[in-house]
């Protein structure tokens, strides 16, 4: 559809012109951005509406502490949201940050060698412009590599995770429709059987319908990847459903789907109270918010792989559990 390439147009000339190297960042984003711009980003920057202070609060120190920064995009796709009805067109970036970590970035220790900064960004066009960015980014998988780990129990693999098996993520071009409503129809099943804790089925069996069996959960640092339904029901899903209760009803700002890849994000996705231990913390019976983007990859009529971002620095602080303030009082030396 015109209307979705001309948006992955708008974003490819955003990208090129805001990474060139001796970009002004506030004049890009000025200057690609539309009126009443919101940016969502995990914390501690959380939301933002002024392009200049996206620029001097995020991007501005981040390109100072990882130099030489490289977009390494392993996905790219569009399509219209099914949660306005699909009035709205949003573009999809994921990948790595790649830079050399020279100097500290909240607080996290530089170690002068190369570091990647996984990310995953949703961005909604109109008008030949961005309107609302959500940038989410695991800074725990950069802490990771500068050798700090304040959640060790990982109940899955800590890993430099790769983009999709098939190497086929980059939907520069146009994509037959049928295949994305194929996508964003499998993810509404899996999304409608995720609800439903209490079933019938064994966790495994449940799984099943919707997800391959060698499937790819690519989770964020401080739970990991996992690998197979059965691995991955042990791994994370079954200490997690173990972990909370009083799950809310998922809530999505996009939700979209182009040929075999789709995903979504909220903000938040969900609530959930966290009545048993949880990545080697303890129960505290307090409510939170996870803030979510799920990335998919279908073959066939199942999902074979999924990357997930979950902003858990800011489910931990509304925890009572500070991890950047503990980072810069010295707590995880």
């Amino acid at each position: 559809m015109k209307m979705i390439q001309d948006a992955k147009a708008v974003v490819q000339r955003f990208h090129a012109a805001f990474d060139a190297p001796d970009s002004d960042l506030v004049q890009v984003l000025q200057a690609h951005t539309g009126a009443n711009f919101v940016w969502r980003g995990f914390h501690p920057f959380n939301e933002m509406t002024a392009p200049s202070q996206v620029a001097t609060d995020f991007w501005r120190p981040l390109r100072q502490s990882l130099t030489s920064l490289q977009r390494r995009q392993d996905i790219f796709f569009a399509g219209a949201n099914h949660m306005d009805e699909f009035s709205s067109v949003w573009v999809v970036s994921m990948g790595h940050l790649m830079g050399l970590f020279d100097k500290a970035f909240c607080s996290i220790p530089p170690t002068g060698k190369i570091a990647m900064l996984r990310y995953c960004e949703f961005h909604k066009v109109e008008g030949g412009r961005i309107v609302e960015t959500a940038m989410y980014f695991d800074l725990l998988h950069l802490m990771a590599q500068a050798g700090i780990v304040p959640f060790p129990d990982h109940t899955a693999a800590q890993l430099v995770q790769p983009g999709p098996q098939t190497h086929d993520g980059l939907l520069f071009d146009d994509r037959p429709s049928q295949e994305g409503r194929d996508t964003l129809a499998l993810i509404n099943r899996m999304i409608g059987d995720l609800g439903q804790w209490d079933n019938e089925l064994s966790l495994e069996d449940e799984l099943r319908q919707t997800w391959a069996e060698d499937m790819l959960w690519w989770g964020p640092t401080g739970i990991g990847a996992t690998y197979t339904i059965q691995r991955y029901a042990k791994q994370h899903s079954g200490p997690f459903r173990a972990a909370f209760s009083d799950r809310s009803k998922t809530t999505h700002i996009a939700r979209l789907a182009e040929g075999a890849y789709g995903g979504f994000f909220g903000w938040p996705n969900f609530t959930a109270r966290l009545s048993c231990d949880f990545m080697g913390m303890p129960a505290t019976n307090k409510t939170s918010e996870f803030r979510v983007i799920d990335i998919y990859r279908r073959d066939g009529d199942k999902l074979a792989e999924n990357w997930i971002f979950i902003d858990l620095l800011h489910f931990w602080k509304s925890q009572g559990l500070d991890v950047l303030q503990r980072l810069q009082d010295g707590e995880y030396a």
